[in-house]
């Protein structure tokens, strides 16, 4: 993992485990604090679950984004064995903020694909921030179709800010390679679980995520713009975010409620960034769970099911 990085709201909690190294740094001189440690480490605990128990949306949209998240491949080393990435997109080149392969869940064979992001400058760089081009949903989709013609289950992780909008992805198709991603998944004859696991950007996002089963982690958000472009373009002023999260209501709670994802999958105090590992176990949990399900039905239920669950999400407000 990266090193540490605190939010703003964070911050209460930075100063008290200022206060416990500086109490641990005097105790190997001596000094019997060991209850002081143990009883400001509880207040700690209690105060971060008291904080991430109450977010407001544009707070959640921060954790959502957080550098150090768990991004497809941490998922990927956690839930999966026997990976094996395949590149491209037979048409045009392949797209590295996209990556997908076979693997194997609990032994049995999938079709793996999410969005990744980097860390550092470079890898940010390399994986293009997470925004994928028309040849990386050209990618997902070839890795799509093999999984249905080999009747492989196909497990995504949902996590970028929108798909790239520059001249290049433009000319190439984007808008096609979204359109025809929701066509293809809307009919594809085996099961797809979707796992948003941080960002659920606009169609950048959607491209991936026609699915039988939406799961979504507690700390995500899923929306059709990032609260900053929504508040550009409704404001003029793009700054506003923290508004437009309000107005947008894209968190897993809001989400939950308009029939849009089925399960929240809970992550530890604290946030998904501060344990991988059991982040990686409740996702497992959920998605084996779903799976077992999916797994006993043919295909036309599943295709039937999957095209009543996207008409049922409609709502009408007077």
């Amino acid at each position: 993992m990266a090193s540490p990085f605190y939010l703003e709201f964070e911050k209460p909690i930075v100063e008290l485990e200022k206060k416990i190294e500086e109490l641990n740094a005097l105790s190997r001189q001596g000094l019997d604090i060991g209850a002081d440690v143990d009883k400001l480490e509880s207040h700690i605990e209690q105060m971060r679950a008291d904080i991430f128990s109450n977010l407001s949306r544009w707070q959640t949209a921060q954790v959502a984004r957080h550098i150090n998240r768990p991004f497809t491949l941490d998922y990927i080393k956690h839930i999966f064995t026997e990976f094996v990435e395949l590149h491209g997109d037979r048409n045009f080149g392949d797209d590295h903020a996209i990556v997908g392969g076979l693997a194997r869940f609990d032994g049995q064979p999938v079709m793996v694909i999410g969005h990744q992001k980097g860390r550092d400058t470079k890898e940010k760089v390399f994986r293009n921030f997470g925004m994928p081009n028309p040849e990386g949903y050209r990618k997902a989709l070839r890795l799509m179709q093999m999984a249905e013609q080999f009747k492989l289950p196909v497990i995504t992780f949902v996590d970028t800010p929108g798909a790239y909008p520059g001249i290049g992805a433009e000319e190439r198709g984007q808008a096609e390679a979204i359109a025809r991603n929701l066509r293809e998944m809307a009919s594809l004859k085996t099961p797809i679980i979707v796992c948003i696991t941080g960002e659920g950007g606009s169609g950048g996002a959607l491209a991936i995520a026609v699915g039988d089963r939406i799961l979504m982690l507690e700390h995500s958000v899923y929306a059709v713009i990032s609260p900053e472009g929504c508040a550009a373009i409704l404001w003029s002023d793009g700054t506003k975010g923290e508004q437009a999260a309000e107005a947008l209501k894209p968190t897993a709670k809001d989400i939950i409620k308009l029939g849009v994802i089925d399960e929240i999958i809970k992550e530890p105090v604290g946030g998904a960034h501060r344990d991988h590992e059991e982040t990686a176990r409740n996702m497992k949990e959920a998605i084996a769970r779903n799976l077992t399900e999916l797994n006993k039905l043919s295909a036309e239920e599943l295709v039937e099911g999957r095209y009543n669950k996207f008409r049922a999400m409609t709502r009408c407000v007077e």
